[in-house]
């Protein structure tokens, strides 16, 4: 078998930049839509009453990917990583493994990449201020993706003030009330999803909402009298109902498949994106395989072009 290269987190973020990321994101998406890329079901392997594993597969462009990642909510407080892991990269042509990566910088890459896409399609021409709400690693790097696309990040809410201040700073921003991040444009919420942070009194008209907590089952960042209020995207349908933010209106019987749209419909003009300045858009974002195979597949084309060095390993 031939050398494996091993990508740790500084090669995979030296190899793909916020921008790079969006537009991976963005043909992931669209290829997904299309049935290009095909994605099994996520599957969730519960540790309670810690957190849980995720396997995540995909295939598209000549690559497989598996994901195996953890979600470890009170990892924070332990002074360890929420979310830790390996992408698993093959050739889909000969099932040979292509490289192996860190798991937790293509999580962060293609989340805020996510989160930055779902404004450049859903949101107002004129939007520009962003607050969000949540200012850990995901949050961190929502942010660096909205900034890269154009956005002002004006507002950072967490009750970890030091995490707040850190990521104000890095943006010209400021530290603010979890209502005044929730009264911006775009408003990002990166939370355990332990506790709802957007409530119906905190919207107004013209508004778009990027909710990334809430991926797996009992999570929720939304008021569900604020979730009524909005038209509803989302990146898969059978993930976020099955633990994402929509799953609980679909479950109350709110929400019907009839009123969410998937993101990649739009990129792909299946779909009606946003109606008019004054409607408010949400797009539930639980983080999909094939996201990760787009990120994965381009940081792996900055190590075959010889941009970015990595360890290889031999497992002949």
């Amino acid at each position: 078998m031939a050398q494996i290269p091993v990508l740790d987190a500084n090669s995979v973020l030296a190899a793909v930049s916020p921008a790079d990321a969006i537009e991976r994101t963005r043909l992931a998406f669209e290829r997904h839509a299309v049935g290009e890329w095909t994605m099994p079901p996520k599957v969730y392997v519960d540790s309670p009453p810690n957190g849980d594993f995720r396997a995540m597969p995909a295939r598209g462009d000549g690559f497989a990917l598996l994901k195996w990642v953890t979600s470890f909510p009170g990892n924070s407080d332990r002074g360890l990583p929420v979310v830790t892991g390996a992408v698993f990269l093959s050739d889909a042509g000969t099932g040979e493994l292509r490289a192996i990566m860190d798991c937790a910088s293509i999580t962060s890459l293609r989340t805020g990449a996510a989160a930055a896409l779902s404004a450049q399609v859903l949101a107002r021409d004129n939007a520009r201020s962003v607050g969000l709400v949540g200012c850990g690693v995901n949050g961190a790097w929502a942010a660096r993706c909205l900034a890269a696309a154009g956005y002002e990040i004006r507002v950072c809410a967490d009750p970890r003030r030091k995490s707040a201040e850190a990521l104000a700073a890095e943006f010209g921003g400021r530290v603010g009330p979890r209502e005044e991040a929730a009264a911006q444009d775009v408003v990002v919420t990166v939370t355990p999803g332990a506790v709802r942070v957007i409530l119906a009194a905190d919207l107004r008209p013209g508004q778009h909402l990027a909710v990334l907590g809430a991926d797996a089952a009992g999570k929720s960042e939304v008021e569900l009298a604020a979730v009524e209020r909005c038209r509803l995207f989302c990146d898969e349908w059978e993930q976020a109902v099955g633990g994402g933010e929509l799953a609980g209106p679909v479950a109350a019987g709110v929400v019907s498949r009839g009123d969410v749209t998937q993101l990649g419909d739009v990129i792909a003009g299946g779909a009606e994106g946003r109606r008019s300045d004054d409607e408010l858009t949400l797009f539930d974002s639980t983080g999909l395989a094939i996201q990760d195979l787009g990120v994965a597949t381009a940081a792996y084309e900055a190590w075959l072009e010889q941009r970015i060095e990595a360890a290889t390993v031999d497992l002949g």
